[in-house]
């Protein structure tokens, strides 16, 4: 079937993105209003949390079709989730402790109006996910800002060839499609695929090579 057969338009996305935040067991959809133009999604309403927010713009990411994401949606938090700065900054550090996968004392919190910011250094991606996943769902939270960074341990040929061997396991017809350029640890990585998934599998196979510092991604899905 040729591309053009199958290529939507702005509201079959729209009514496409609606069933999807329907069919997101965590998003109430009734608060989250969509518009798209030449394919790029707007989610516009208000929420009661910032795990909301997550999960509504991960859900519209799952459409075929969507070229981009602008998020306007506003987080207005409920009488009972409120909660002041020292009690977040507290509930974050538990989870430092709590969680296995993250070295101690290599991770620094600061709390601002429920803004949750993270500064300091992690050996692999897994980690910062970890922590982000702990501290997502906290009650009070209205944003998180992750300034964590991952340690250089190996080269930059050696992060170059297992991100592109990791990319040929999985054997995706677009795998050789994809360019992967390594400079100082950042990884930057260009090309074309066919959809949000392989574009995310792309970037989930660089991030999770040791090493691995920064990845840019340039890559662009093919809508024709």
């Amino acid at each position: 079937m040729h591309r053009e057969n199958i290529m939507k338009t702005d509201a079959q996305i729209q009514q496409d993105v609606i069933e999807e935040l329907k069919w997101e067991q965590s998003v109430n959809a009734t608060q989250i209003g969509v518009e798209v133009q030449d394919g790029i999604v707007t989610l516009t309403g208000h929420v009661h949390s910032f795990a909301d927010k997550w999960h509504a713009e991960r859900a519209a990411q799952r459409v075929f079709g969507v070229k981009a994401l602008a998020i306007e949606i506003d987080i207005s938090l409920p009488g009972s989730s409120h909660r002041n700065d020292a009690d977040i900054a507290r509930s974050v550090e538990n989870v430092l402790e709590w969680n296995t996968f993250l070295p101690k004392d290599h991770v620094k919190v600061m709390v601002e109006d429920g803004w949750i910011t993270l500064t300091g250094e992690v050996d692999w991606r897994y980690q910062k996910q970890a922590l982000a996943t702990g501290i997502r769902y906290l009650l009070g939270v209205k944003g998180v800002s992750d300034h964590i960074h991952i340690r250089p341990v190996v080269s930059s040929n050696i992060v170059k060839s297992n991100i592109e061997a990791a990319l040929k396991r999985h054997a995706r017809d677009n795998s050789n499609n994809v360019s992967v350029n390594v400079h100082d640890n950042n990884v930057t990585l260009s090309g074309t695929v066919d959809n949000w998934s392989e574009r995310k599998l792309a970037c989930h196979a660089a991030w999770g090579t040791p090493g691995v510092h920064k990845v840019v991604d340039n890559i662009n899905i093919a809508w024709r």
